[in-house]
């Protein structure tokens, strides 16, 4: 029988991952026997095992990626916004060979650093879709050997895979004061990197239409936390002069202000608007549709995976880089014109 040169094709003789083939060369537990017992039995009948493993562990690859998704808000993996990029990051592993596995705290019993975990299961690189990015185990991970990729963050030792915020706020910015608002508040998310870049964006906007707005209509909340806003909606539009339109951090903070304004009687747009920022499919099946950016996040996720597969393979032509990709301009009925009849 001819013997299979590459774990790659042993994996397709036993219509299995590359990666769950790694893990029955290697003794992985988190397998079923019965895969387990069959990979070994096809290695052993084209003489894979003696060979073919001992350039795996030569190499050192596992061909599995570390996947970090840690968020303080209850809506997780559900998150349409994360679960788009995520999918779209599996679908590209998957089509260069990669499984995904997401980094615990434990294994098991025991309990561990991301950085023990991903040292445990022997990752080939790790991708960090969502975490507190300066959290000491988070920085110990991307300031460890493993090639990291990251979205939403720059870090000098990662490559970073981001939406145009600057551009995508402008846009945003641009349009509404276009549609006459002067009275523009924003609720921004966290202290972050994104956050400051939207910041700096929003107030370069204001700045360049001679536009002044008070201290309290900058408001800080939780990103993707349509309870937050809600009741940052509420103090914003019981000030003496409430703005007449409310940016939020993103597009689920808008329905949280958009429910406050209706529980206060307002009608959107005529009595407030509202804009958000994602382009999630949920805040366009609403009447009216949300004006917001739309960001590629399947291509976020495909960048990502492409960039960190690039980094893990090819490390010495692979630079460190912040790529930014485009945004988009999602025009929705919920931000009024006062131009329309003047």
């Amino acid at each position: 029988m001819k013997k299979v040169a590459t774990i790659k094709e042993l994996s397709l003789k036993c219509g299995v991952s590359v990666s769950t083939v790694s893990k029955a060369l290697n003794g992985y537990q988190d397998i079923s026997e019965t895969t387990r017992q069959m990979v070994l039995k096809a290695a052993r009948e084209t003489g894979y095992l003696p060979e073919a493993n001992a350039r795996v562990l030569k190499m050192r690859k596992t061909y599995n990626i570390g996947v970090l998704f840690s968020t303080l808000t209850n809506h997780g993996l559900r998150n349409e916004y994360f679960a788009h990029i995520l999918a779209s990051f599996k679908e590209k592993a998957a089509k260069r060979g990669y499984d995904i596995t997401f980094i615990e705290h434990n294994i098991g019993n025991r309990k561990m650093t991301y950085l023990d975990h991903c040292r445990c299961r022997n990752f080939d690189g790790v991708f960090i879709a969502c975490a507190e990015f300066n959290e000491p185990e988070v920085l110990e991970l991307v300031n460890s050997d493993y090639p990291v990729v990251t979205i939403d963050h720059a870090f000098n030792e990662a490559i970073s895979v981001l939406s145009d915020n600057v551009d995508g706020m402008r846009q945003l910015a641009q349009y509404i004061i276009n549609q006459g608002h002067t009275k523009i508040a924003y609720i921004h998310g966290t202290r972050s990197f994104v956050t400051h870049n939207r910041l700096v964006s929003f107030n370069n906007v204001l700045r360049e239409n001679g536009i002044l707005i008070p201290e309290e209509y900058y408001v800080e909340g939780i990103y993707r936390s349509a309870e937050s806003a809600e009741e940052l909606a509420l103090g914003l539009l019981q000030l003496p002069a409430p703005p007449t339109c409310i940016i939020a951090s993103d597009d689920y903070a808008a329905l949280g202000v958009m429910n406050t304004a209706r529980r206060l009687g307002l009608k959107i747009p005529d009595d407030i608007s509202v804009a958000g920022y994602d382009g999630i499919s949920v805040a366009q099946a609403l009447e009216p549709k949300l004006t917001t950016i739309k960001q590629d996040t399947d291509r976020i996720g495909a960048e990502a995976a492409r960039q960190l597969i690039n980094l893990i393979e090819s490390p010495m032509t692979t630079s460190l880089d912040n790529i930014y990709l485009k945004v988009q301009l999602v025009k929705g009925g919920s931000v009024k014109n006062f131009k329309v009849n003047q």
